[in-house]
């Protein structure tokens, strides 16, 4: 158990690797392992924030580098913080725009003091550093700030690795300091990369589990793998964090790799996954994924999954839903993401009664379908 006025965490059943608890930041409590949709400009596109939370998710993700550009943190400061802003009184993680050092590599230079973006807006000079990062997510009120790091490809060179990881120590140790001289009441996490490189990875957590952070994530490492090396890359990495404090895995992922994640030993989630299929009528069940658009489901008077409490499933048949993205109609996408989200949600509370509940969830169904 970890407890302070920044955080407390705390175990309450373990199952080998795999662990169950709570994690609380400023009143703010979430159970672990906790799945965490992706808000990043303050939106899960379609889903209001206090309805994320009715839910059942009692965190979320939201995007440094997009709420700087648009509407701008000043903007969420002066409206009451991003708690207010978007009505989610939930745990408020924010990624501190190192993905982004990533997914924008056409539009960004990286150099020691940090990182030069050209705007996707307007192609306007952007310049993110580790002080100007934790700042920005000190204005917005998140809850958990999260280091600026620099994730390189998943085929990049052990120098390039190498390079990158002695970089993001550098500016770890500048997002603490600037974090700690901003608030003493909210969360910081470090970052662990390395690739696929298990010495450098090592050396990186070692390297930050003696820093004074409330937690670590493992970064980079859904950035281009295949789903089995993201498995065996969780499974070799995740012992290296330290035990005591919350373990975060960035950007993952399928409910299988969920489900290794957590046997694993990690805490906490995010991916895009549940939000983006649902929008594009792919929608998970405990049968597999089932395709709406497809003409099979045309007269199918069945809900998309029997026994799910979402509003499509408890309302609605297939075929209806199905009417719905074939006529561009907005409520397809709004009741098919949120039936994912149910979905992700019923997940994650059967995985945590899998960790030394008394009548463990049958779990076999994630291996067989997915």
């Amino acid at each position: 158990m970890v407890s302070g006025g920044r955080v407390e965490f705390r175990v309450v059943a373990r199952r080998a690797a795999a662990r169950r608890g709570e994690l609380t930041v400023r009143g703010r409590t979430t159970p672990t392992p906790a799945f965490m949709p992706v808000a990043t400009q303050g939106a899960l596109k379609g889903i209001p924030g206090r309805r994320v939370a009715e839910l059942g998710f009692g965190a979320l993700l939201a995007n440094t580098y997009h709420l700087g550009l648009r509407p701008g943190e000043e903007v969420v400061r002066s409206l009451g913080g991003l708690h207010r802003f978007m009505d989610y009184p939930g745990l408020i993680v924010t990624d501190s725009g190192g993905f982004q050092v990533f997914s924008l590599a056409q539009r960004r230079a990286v150099d020691d003091g940090g990182v030069t973006f050209r705007s996707h807006l307007d192609g306007a000079a952007v310049r993110l550093t580790p002080e100007r990062a934790m700042a920005i997510q000190h204005a917005l009120d998140s809850d958990v700030a999260m280091v600026l790091d620099e994730c390189p490809p998943a085929g990049a060179g052990r120098m390039e690795v190498a390079a990158a990881v002695a970089r993001s120590l550098d500016w770890a140790s500048r997002c603490l300091a600037a974090h700690r001289a901003l608030s003493d009441d909210r969360a910081v996490f470090g970052i662990v990369q390395g690739g696929r490189d298990a010495l450098l990875r090592r050396e990186m957590a070692d390297a930050l589990a003696a820093l004074d952070f409330d937690g670590l994530a493992l970064g980079g490492v859904a950035v281009g793998e295949e789903a089995a090396t993201i498995r065996d890359e969780v499974e070799s990495f995740a012992g290296m964090l330290p035990a005591g404090r919350p373990r975060y895995l960035m950007g993952v992922g399928s409910p299988r790799e969920l489900a290794a994640a957590v046997r694993a030993g990690i805490d906490l989630f995010d991916c895009v996954l549940p939000t983006r299929n649902g929008r594009n009528g792919f929608l998970f069940t405990r049968d597999g994924v089932v395709k709406i658009r497809n003409a099979a489901h045309a007269r199918d008077p069945a809900p998309v999954e029997a026994g799910c409490p979402c509003a499509a499933c408890t309302n609605h048949s297939r075929a209806y839903l199905r009417h719905l993205f074939v006529a561009d109609e907005m409520l397809g996408p709004l009741l098919a993401t949120e039936h994912n989200l149910v979905f992700f949600r019923r997940l994650m509370d059967d995985l945590r009664l899998a960790i030394g509940g008394d009548a463990p969830a049958d779990l076999g169904w994630i291996e067989q379908r997915y």
